[in-house]
């Protein structure tokens, strides 16, 4: 800012409204520094100036990227002393120490623009301006690879990297030891892999790992615990809900990881349900604390992506006009399944098929909300003695000889 005072006005205003990014929630607070520097004047990047530290930034990352994957990418070009991991405004990060400036000239020409894995996490390596690396803490975002007497973590603290960047912020690896399950954690990257070919839908970074969503601008009428896990666990494993007593028309959902919680943000945030625009958001809160008003969710069989996760991470998609209705009983009719969905808005249209000898139906509302109402409250219901399921459908219209 101009002035000290021009700041405080700034910082002032967003301590009421809170601000935004692409969808994201942002928070402002005072810099310990009283000047920004230019990239001339402090960057750990030298460009072509050979140095034995490189400054690793890695694209694409749909795969787990840990110290001990650097240390196996590297190590063979030369010793690899310590490795520090970090994230900032360019995305995932590393600081890769060797032992001898030609090991790392070695590496840099070898590695650059290659991907670690098939199709994804590509390397872009620079040389660091940094004459050594500190690395107070070995473990999963940092390790010292000549002194493996380290300890993992910072007494009475989550363990911090100074010097670097965030690398225990908002996108960064939990701390040592968590229980948080994060995108760089998921044990389904494969099935993630395999529903994207490899790559990530169009906003979704991949490298979320906050897992609880907060939930806004409900219909506190219409909206219970039940339906929210029918919407939310369109996009991934639900662990828990919980409505706000003090605010019900505000809601907490803990999703089963990150990568899940960013699909519910990218494809749900401005959705209308019960004649209300929700708010979805990343909450501050890392969990839902267990207690009497929670809804548990773990290990409920209606959780979707238990099973068939590639099939469902490819279906994900923001609210639809249009239904697919799923395991339902083998003589049901189109006018039984009209009835069962009518009193949620008007029904354009509908096709009964089989397939992979399974009853399946097509329901075309008239509007997104009405679709989306009668999936959070008919899906999981039964229907001609069948628990049906119901998800959004990407088709935009019914062919009637398809």
């Amino acid at each position: 800012m101009q002035d000290v005072p021009s700041a405080i006005n700034a910082l002032q205003f967003y301590t009421n409204v809170q601000p935004t990014i692409r969808g994201r929630n942002v928070y402002v607070q005072f810099s310990s520094h009283q000047e920004l520097t230019t990239v001339d004047q402090n960057t750990q990047s030298r460009a072509d100036e050979p140095n034995r530290i490189l400054l690793v930034t890695i694209h694409q990352m749909l795969y787990p990227i840990t110290v001990d994957v650097l240390h196996q990418v590297f190590s063979p070009y030369g010793t690899v002393e310590k490795v520090v991991t970090f994230q900032k405004s360019a995305g995932f990060q590393a600081l890769v120490q060797y032992q001898s400036q030609q090991s790392s000239i070695t590496a840099r020409t070898s590695l650059q623009g290659r991907n670690i894995y098939d199709g994804c996490c590509q390397l872009d390596i620079q040389f660091s301006n940094l004459d050594e690396l500190q690395v107070n803490y070995n473990n999963e975002r940092s390790r010292d690879f000549t002194n493996p007497n380290l300890p993992a973590e910072q007494k009475g603290g989550r363990p911090s990297q100074p010097g670097y960047g965030d690398a225990a912020g908002m996108y960064g690896f939990p701390a040592h030891g968590a229980s948080a399950v994060g995108y760089h954690q998921m044990p389904n990257s494969a099935a993630i892999a395999a529903a994207f070919g490899g790559g990530l839908p169009p906003g979704i970074s991949g490298t979320n790992e906050r897992c609880t969503l907060l939930v806004s601008n409900l219909n506190t009428d219409c909206i219970d615990e039940d339906k929210l896990f029918n919407l939310f666990s369109l996009y991934g494993n639900i662990v828990r809900v919980k409505i706000l007593r003090n605010k019900p028309d505000h809601a907490l959902v803990q999703m089963g990881d990150g990568f899940q919680a960013e699909l519910a943000v990218h494809f749900l945030k401005g959705a209308m349900l019960f004649g209300k625009r929700m708010e979805v958001n990343f909450s501050k809160h890392p969990n839902i604390t267990q207690g009497a008003d929670t809804h548990e969710y773990l290990t409920s069989n209606l959780n979707r992506f238990n099973r068939n996760a590639a099939k469902n991470y490819r279906y994900c998609c923001s609210p639809t006009k249009m239904v697919h209705l799923s395991t339902l009983p083998q003589e049901i009719t189109e006018e039984e399944i009209v009835s069962h969905l009518e009193e949620h808005g008007t029904i354009v249209n509908t096709k009964l098929f089989e397939m992979n000898g399974k009853k399946q139906a097509l329901v075309l509302f008239e509007t997104e909300e009405q679709a989306a109402e009668a999936l959070v409250s008919k899906h999981a219901t039964s229907l001609g003695g069948s628990i049906i399921r119901i998800s959004f459908s990407q088709l935009q219209s019914i062919r009637e000889n398809s």
